[in-house]
């Protein structure tokens, strides 16, 4: 399984490269392995999970969480506006994953996927010479 994040190496800009996001809608996340499955890591702080979005397409996952614009309001007179807008995303290579026992869970900010990898056995094609 690739879980590496789709464009990471050569075809990313200089910024990308080392791992920074400021100014790119992008959400951090850790990866790691145990028990023959991946979890996935992501930070989506601010969120509710109502506005997490996960779809598995061509061999991709990819996680979308939007946050839209507050409705100005004429009697606040802001001093500072930090918070952010818009649409964030991350896509992942699914490669030898079980996609149809992918699951999610949302808690603290955090979200949780779980990728459990393919039965090698499944998998695993023996040719036969003619």
């Amino acid at each position: 399984m690739n879980l590496i994040p789709k464009s990471f190496f050569f075809d990313d800009d200089f910024e990308n490269f080392f791992l920074t996001t400021k100014g790119r809608n992008e959400m951090r996340c850790d990866i790691y392995e145990k028990d023959d499955i991946y979890h996935i890591e992501i930070d989506v702080p601010g969120f509710d999970k109502e506005n997490i979005n996960i779809e598995i397409k061509d061999g991709y996952l990819t996680v979308k969480a939007e946050r839209r614009t507050e409705e100005k309001e004429e009697s606040k007179n802001y001093i500072r506006r930090e918070r952010s807008y818009g649409e964030y995303s991350r896509t992942f290579n699914l490669g030898d994953a079980d996609e149809e026992k992918i699951d999610a869970k949302f808690e603290g900010g955090t979200l949780l996927i779980t990728v459990p990898k393919k039965d090698e056995s499944l998998t695993k094609k023996t040719i036969e010479i003619k």
